[in-house]
């Protein structure tokens, strides 16, 4: 693949062969960045686990203390009094048969969907329009609550969910460039406590294989997978 001259002037500031601490490395992802807009900060993370199995599945939820950097449109299904709550907690849609409806019609202006547990039955009806597009409400994910005012709030201020995908690799964004390295470092260490918290007691063997982060327009950027979260950064 052919790249143009500022990335290949980003690149050559990365040795392919090192794997960086996670401060240098945000600090190398804020220097590479090569686009005009505000480019989002990205971390992909491999794991040695087999998402093939149930007892292997690696999924949850963090609020990311500096956010995303993005605005976030949330949809909660819910109604009567939590309907109430819902909207007084910022949502930007709030409804049941009517956005279900709308949704099953192929409406899909929103990020993050929300539902009270009384909904379930007819969020179900979602799966094949929500599922793939990785926005079906959860449980685990803490998007299926009767609390759907702090959910809202939670995901307004930054939260983002992680999965594994077929390859066994978490893909999540962890800000924007011009957060800053010490910004990004703090949202990394969040995330990365929340995987390794996640760690599923059938795991065998190294559980963080590989950790690169990017930002959306530059080059990869390694990070020494023994030495990340913030236990990793405060025993150094």
């Amino acid at each position: 693949m052919k790249h143009g001259k500022k990335y290949n002037a980003s690149a050559a500031m990365v040795d392919r062969t090192k794997l960086y601490d996670s401060a240098e490395a945000m600090d190398l992802a804020v220097k590479t960045k090569t686009a005009q807009f505000d480019e989002t900060v990205e971390v992909h993370v491999r794991l040695g686990v087999d998402s093939r199995h149930a007892d292997q599945q690696v999924r949850g939820a963090v609020v990311l203390p500096n956010g995303t950097g993005k605005n976030v449109r949330v949809l909660v299904l819910t109604k009567g009094d939590k309907a109430a709550a819902a909207q007084a907690a910022g949502a930007d849609y709030v409804g049941d048969d009517d956005l279900v409806a709308k949704i099953q019609g192929g409406w899909l202006d929103f990020d993050v969907v929300i539902a009270s547990p009384d909904m379930m039955g007819m969020v179900g009806r979602l799966g094949k329009v929500l599922g793939p597009r990785g926005l079906m409400p959860s449980p685990k994910a803490g998007t299926v609550t009767p609390d759907v005012d702090k959910a809202v709030q939670e995901a307004k201020a930054g939260k983002i969910e992680y999965r594994l995908d077929k390859a066994n690799i978490i893909h999540c964004p962890v800000g924007k460039v011009s957060f800053g390295a010490e910004k990004l470092l703090e949202n990394l260490n969040a995330l990365m406590d929340a995987i390794i918290k996640a760690k599923p007691a059938a795991a065998k063997g190294q559980y963080i294989k590989s950790c690169v982060v990017s930002a959306t327009m530059g080059p990869g950027i390694r990070i020494n997978p023994n030495k990340v979260g913030s236990n990793a950064a405060a025993a150094e």
